[in-house]
């Protein structure tokens, strides 16, 4: 008995509306449009022959037979993925699109000049920034390379730790100017002090230092950096960023210069099917050699490329 043929565009249409919930969403994730998103699912059904979601009020919901359809699909999405992987790994070209990802601070403040630079040496480069502190798949192609402040842990990856940026502490000279500026680390007890919503990342490296403090010592939270970082420039209080960020702010000063702070990590990371594209291996090197040299770091010896634990 022959199979039926179906396009492997309305597949991928099911992946999507699946994962994101609508019709609507799954044209701005997949670039298309509403429209276009109804007839592949339209489409895929009439060649199957079967349903694969009911219509309702709340919108589309999969049909039993959908979800049975949907865990093919994305078998079938990670082997396209994975060819994809496997061809780009393979490419003697430089020129094409590199997509790169990285948290929303290091995406504002630390890319911007570089990948400037990066576009003055390679033009034919066209990149493709997600500024995101979620954490990318690079299996399924949301990012060639990530900038990560942490040891990636997904498999077949490779990665380069650049080296542990050290941190800062600093104020604007307004708050300064009405508040003073602390002299020991437990004189902020009495400051104003910006930091993280839900991220404990702010705490941790207090209680590191001795001082045991919840969320409730800050006096400003929210888990954007950009936003946390802003906030301490305004002069609403005081706040912690890296020095490659704070030394080139004028706006701030930095305080307890001596105060001993955690450092933080930095991490390149691209999947290992990637490993031998031109253009991978070139825009990797590139930033790697430039966040080595734009940001304050101490950069582990005999630094090289290695996989995750």
């Amino acid at each position: 008995m022959m199979t039926k043929p179906f396009d492997w565009n309305h597949l991928q249409t099911l992946v999507a509306v699946a994962d994101h919930g609508s019709l609507s969403a799954a044209a701005r994730a997949l670039g298309g449009s509403q429209p276009t998103m109804g007839r592949h699912i339209g489409a895929l059904e009439t060649e199957l022959g079967v349903r694969v979601f009911d219509r309702t009020g709340n919108g589309l919901e999969l049909t039993p037979t959908g979800t049975a359809l949907l865990e093919h699909a994305r078998h079938m999405n990670a082997a396209a993925n994975r060819l994809s992987l496997v061809a780009e790994g393979r490419s003697e070209s430089v020129a094409g699109t590199i997509r790169i990802t990285a948290s929303d601070i290091v995406a504002t403040y630390i890319l911007p000049d570089i990948l400037t630079a990066l576009h003055r040496a390679e033009p034919d480069i066209e990149v493709e920034l997600v500024a995101s502190d979620r954490t990318e798949n690079l299996l399924q192609r949301e990012a060639d390379i990530a900038v990560r402040m942490y040891r990636p842990t997904q498999t077949d990856v490779f990665a380069r730790k650049i080296g542990d940026l050290k941190i800062g502490m600093y104020g604007a000279p307004s708050y300064i100017a009405r508040r003073g500026a602390p002299r020991t680390l437990e004189d902020m007890a009495d400051h104003d002090v910006v930091g993280y919503d839900r991220s404990d990342l702010i705490i941790r490296g207090f209680r590191a230092a001795g001082l045991d403090v919840d969320r409730k010592f800050f006096s400003f939270r929210c888990d954007n950096q950009v936003v946390v970082w802003r906030m301490v420039v305004a002069g609403y209080g005081i706040g912690f960023t890296q020095l490659g960020i704070g030394e080139t702010e004028p706006g701030v000063t930095r305080l307890l210069e001596d105060a001993t702070l955690p450092s933080m990590p930095m991490w390149l990371t691209a999947h290992s099917d990637l490993k031998t594209s031109r253009r991978v291996r070139r825009v990797f090197d590139f930033l790697a050699e430039s966040l080595r040299r734009r940001q304050v770091v101490s950069r582990p010896p005999n630094a090289s490329d290695v996989p995750p634990p």
